[in-house]
């Protein structure tokens, strides 16, 4: 079952749901792809689809609110309220990362706090969020004040793109900041609980303070020396959480062998269809492979692959940008040898001007420096 909402569907995704004829709820978005030949199912067939255990995969965490809503099956329903909820995932998981700063306050609260009696470096986030929105890596006082500043100017932009479900404002996170090496994890849990890892990509940064989607990078050697951690962690998370038959998106850091959690999204993979970097690197669609309980064969999948690297990257705008700017696709993919997808977005309705799919090889390995540090200015008119 697939339950499809705002902002934005891939055309990888809805032409696969045309092919599959996979039940698809029947809703304004569904309806508003025109000329898609889906097989959409009323509400009552989707509730009953639902609650009698079907798996269920979202483009996008604002159907989440119309599960909880309509869908009377606790046990999925319960996973989606724990894992949307970084506070309460931290609780649940916190014998794995004993002694890590954690501290939850209200939004009112938090503009109230004395810096002076906190302990940086911390990451300042939202207790539920999306897309790196509101979350802030604090060193020091001037990092607090900016951080305050950002939240106090941005919060109302944030809630009029996105559902109270999936950027709540209601409570912030102060956890202590975590070295290592970042990663991104589609996953899933099966009716057992056994972990199901689809696909690792590695999030990079220009810099300590950069916290942006620009960069997250994958390969086969990456995938194939990461996963038998990830698959390990992820049984041990679930033997705490206990959820069954549900895909998440997690973003974790790796120091010395040890996984750390930053948060993990229910009922999705990598946001806004960030995902089907999966069937542009390997020819795989993770959302197939959960509803058709058919992983993927990594050997074949890999093969000829050891030289190259795909990316995904999320281009957001310039922190000065007024939003009359128009972005020059054109000249922004020239840049690079080997395009796989540009896909445009609507900057106001999505807040970043698209997704890029990028392959590079040792020849071009310069191409992911220039992507990841570009602050994409020279490509406004």
């Amino acid at each position: 079952m697939i339950v499809l909402d705002e902002p934005y569907a891939s055309e990888l995704l809805v032409s696969w749901l045309e092919e599959s004829q996979h039940p698809v709820l029947d809703n304004g978005f569904a309806r508003s792809l025109a000329s898609a030949r889906l097989n959409l199912v009323p509400r009552e067939e989707a509730v009953s689809r639902l609650e009698g255990g079907e798996r269920v995969y979202t483009n996008s965490e604002n159907a989440l609110a119309w599960i909880a809503d309509n869908v009377r099956n606790d046990d999925l329903v319960r996973a989606i309220s724990l894992f949307k909820d970084k506070a309460a995932m931290r609780a649940a998981l916190a014998q794995l990362d004993p002694g890590l700063l954690f501290k939850t306050c209200s939004a009112d609260e938090l503009f109230e706090l004395d810096f002076s009696r906190l302990e940086p470096p911390f990451v300042l986030k939202p207790s539920v969020g999306f897309c790196s929105m509101g979350v802030h890596v604090i060193r020091n006082r001037d990092d607090w004040e900016r951080a305050l500043a950002d939240i106090r100017k941005n919060s109302s932009v944030w809630r009029s793109r996105y559902p109270e479900s999936v950027v709540g404002s209601g409570s912030f996170i102060l956890e202590g900041y975590v070295e290592g090496t970042e990663y991104a994890l589609d996953a899933y849990f099966d009716e057992e609980g056994r972990a199901h890892l689809l696909n690792v990509l590695r999030h990079d940064f220009a810099s300590a303070a950069d916290t942006s989607d620009r960069m997250y990078v994958t390969s086969a050697p990456l995938v194939r020396e990461t996963a038998p951690l990830f698959a390990t962690w992820l049984d041990r998370v679930n033997a705490l959480v206990g959820a069954r038959s549900v895909p998440v998106h997690v973003e974790v850091r790796v120091k010395d062998g040890h996984v750390t959690p930053i948060e993990f999204n229910p009922l999705r993979f990598a946001g806004l269809g960030g995902t089907d970097v999966s069937f542009h690197a390997y020819g795989y669609r993770t959302y197939e492979a959960f509803l058709e309980g058919r992983d993927p064969d990594f050997d074949a999948a890999f093969s000829g692959k050891d030289g190259k690297v795909y990316t995904m990257s999320l281009l957001n705008p310039p922190a000065d940008a007024t939003g009359e700017e128009a972005f020059d696709y054109d000249a922004f993919a020239a840049r690079f040898s080997n395009v796989l997808e540009l896909r445009r977005f609507d900057a106001d309705r999505v807040g970043s001007y698209g997704f890029l799919f990028l392959e590079t090889d040792a020849d071009s390995a310069d191409e992911l420096d220039f992507l990841m540090r570009s602050d994409l200015k020279e490509f406004l008119r």
